[in-house]
C-alpha cells in the first residue's frame, strides 16, 4: 500500500493529488468564485476577482471569514466595472493593495486590473491607477 507523506494510502491523499501551493490554490479559488459570477468579458472578470482576491486576503490574515461589505452593494448599484472605477477615484487608501501585495496577488489590486483594461475605464481612472501605483512603487518605470 503506497504511503504519501501525510501517513495515509497517495491515492487517497488530496493534498498529494493536487501539489498546488497555498498561493496558487487561494489564486484558483478567486478565479473560480469570479468565473461564477458570470462576466461579460475579461475585465469584468478581472474586477470581480479583485473583490475576492482582497475578501480572501483580508480572511486569512484576520482569520475569519471578511466581505468587501461596502463594494458589494457599491457593485449592486454602478456594476462592477462602475464601481472599480469610483474606487480607484477615491482619495488614497492602500490598504486593500497592501493586504494583496503581503498575499502574493498584487496584480489582482483595482489599479492593475484598470491599466490591464484602459480602454474600458475613463481616462481619469486610469491615469489616478497609475499614480497610485507610481506612489507605491516608485523604483518602477
Amino acid at each position: 500500500m503506497p504511503n504519501c507523506k501525510h501517513g495515509i494510502d497517495s491515492r487517497f491523499c488530496s493534498a498529494c493529488a493536487n501539489p498546488l501551493t497555498d498561493r496558487e490554490r487561494r489564486r484558483r479559488a478567486v478565479q473560480l468564485r469570479a468565473d461564477a459570477r458570470a462576466p461579460a468579458n475579461d475585465a469584468e472578470r478581472e474586477a470581480y476577482e479583485a473583490v475576492f482576491a482582497y475578501e480572501e486576503a483580508r480572511s486569512k490574515q484576520k482569520g475569519k471569514t471578511i466581505r468587501a461589505g461596502r463594494t458589494w452593494p457599491m457593485i449592486a448599484d454602478y456594476g462592477i466595472i462602475g464601481a472599480v472605477e469610483r474606487i480607484v477615484m477615491r482619495p488614497d487608501d492602500a490598504t486593500g493593495y497592501r493586504v494583496l501585495v503581503e498575499m502574493g496577488m498584487e496584480d489582482m489590486a483595482f489599479e492593475a486590473v484598470v491599466l490591464r483594461h484602459p480602454d474600458v475605464f475613463s481616462p481619469e481612472a486610469v491615469a489616478q491607477s497609475r499614480h497610485r501605483l507610481q506612489r507605491l512603487h516608485p523604483d518602477e518605470p
